[in-house]
């Protein structure tokens, strides 16, 4: 048993290793390209980046799902993230069930790992648990009883032979947008219950809200969105581990809607982190004009972001209080759903405090802006005063009277330029001191008004 578990043990050591070479190999030559200065530096680049991580995701293939769980948590959280960005999209879900909770929930928040671009997954009960199955045509959705059917970015003909099974009209991604406000919560005639909701797309090159629309029709949970997005994969995996956690459709949609009221928290508390960091850049008595730049770029992120998150979450309580409204809700569903908008109420004061707090920094960032801009016209405004007199004297002297008047003393032009020179630069002496002394002047009586502290 022990020589057993060495042997894994030393099996997992020995893939551990080699993951991080070739992880501290790539940010290694990824430094060295970044710094060489050469014809189509950005061609290069994507060469390179490419052929390194494609040996990252070779020697992860090769590992059994377990391996490569245990392999990714013992990685750092930088480096699991970008050895998780090189696994095949049909390997993700089967790892994501080995990882530790934590694990897990790091991974599917921060990755934009998504998976394939068109797919149709059909979800059915199976012992208490959701059981994913895969659909390719029509003649699969036969052998499957689905409780929620979810279509990430389908095609014209898959939506029509979807639909045409289902008997239900199923809309096209790309137009969920364009629908009015007031026409994203209706049922038909025939009962079936449409929402419209936007859910939350927090990625590393930007924020943004994806268009869901659901459709509850004979108990089954239709959603159709453009993009996979950390929240149903989320809910796919804990209605797959936890028995009991769904058991109808309107299960799966008001888990949905609480995992994004969750997922936009956590959104939340990375921005009002974020925000802490930049207050302390701000509070900082001295900030140039190019770290200022950067400080308003990141209040203009958290803003947006802040923003997109209220949005989101206002929306998620309107689809919520249409259900309740409808009396479409069991009793336990009904008090579901109250308590998911009640969390969204507390997401409200939140979402406030911080406008309050972006608009805060964003004043006092303008404000050491504008001082810095003061101070530089204050000094060009000392150097016009301590001038003046100067290009007075310098108007004079460039007359051809102040030649002959000097010619008349038998002064030579050298001595008198050379005179007046001297004479010029003692009173732009002169008058420089005198700038200084009424300025401490000026300084001593404020500090005699404020008294003693």
């Amino acid at each position: 048993m022990d020589q057993t578990h060495n042997s894994e043990f030393d099996r997992l050591s020995t893939h551990l290793i080699e993951v991080q070479r070739l992880l501290s190999r790539h940010r290694l030559v990824e430094s060295l390209v970044d710094r060489q200065e050469m014809p189509k530096h950005r061609q290069v680049e994507s060469i390179v980046h490419k052929e390194n991580l494609g040996e990252i995701g070779q020697l992860l293939s090769r590992l059994d799902a377990v391996d490569a769980a245990r392999v990714l948590e013992a990685l750092s959280f930088e480096d699991r993230l970008l050895a998780w960005e090189q696994i095949r999209q049909d390997r993700l879900d089967g790892i994501l069930l080995l990882l530790l909770d934590e694990v897990r929930e790091e991974l599917i928040n921060s990755s934009s790992h998504q998976t394939e671009k068109v797919s149709l997954n059909a979800f059915e009960l199976h012992e208490g648990r959701l059981r994913q199955v895969k659909v390719a045509n029509k003649a699969e959705l036969a052998n499957v009883k689905p409780i929620w059917v979810d279509l990430v970015a389908p095609s014209a003909e898959m939506r029509f032979w979807v639909g045409e099974f289902f008997d239900i009209d199923l809309p096209d991604p790309d137009s969920l947008t364009d629908l009015e406000a007031s026409a994203r919560f209706y049922v038909e005639d025939n009962g079936e219950i449409h929402l419209h909701s936007d859910f939350l797309l927090d990625s590393d090159n930007e924020a943004h809200n994806i268009a869901v629309a659901f459709i509850l029709h004979k108990d089954i949970l239709f959603s159709v969105r453009k993009e996979e997005l950390p929240v149903f994969r989320l809910q796919r995996l804990r209605a797959r581990t936890q028995p009991g956690y769904v058991t109808e459709g309107k299960d799966v949609l008001l888990d949905l809607y609480a995992a994004d009221a969750e997922y936009s928290a956590d959104v939340l508390e990375d921005v009002y982190a974020e925000l802490e960091s930049v207050g302390k850049s701000v509070l900082n008595p001295q900030v140039t004009d190019d770290a200022a730049a950067q400080i308003l770029s990141e209040i203009a992120r958290g803003e947006d972001l802040n923003g997109r998150i209220r949005r989101n979450v206002l929306d998620t309580r309107r689809a919520l209080s249409f259900m309740m409204r409808g009396k479409s809700l069991s009793p336990q569903q009904h008090e579901e759903a109250r308590e998911i908008v009640r969390d969204i109420e507390s997401l409200d004061g939140h979402t406030t405090f911080l406008f309050g707090k972006i608009n805060f920094l964003m004043d006092a960032t303008v404000g050491f802006i504008n001082i810095n801009q003061n101070k530089r016209v204050s000094k060009l405004t000392s150097i016009s005063i301590v001038l003046m007199p100067i290009n007075i004297l310098a108007g004079i002297g460039g007359m051809s009277e102040f030649s002959m008047m000097t010619r008349d003393y038998h002064i030579g032009w050298p001595l008198a330029y050379a005179g007046f020179l001297l004479g010029s630069v003692l009173i732009g002496w002169a008058t420089y001191h005198v700038l200084k002394f009424f300025e401490a002047r000026a300084a001593r009586r404020m500090l005699k008004e404020k008294g003693p502290t």
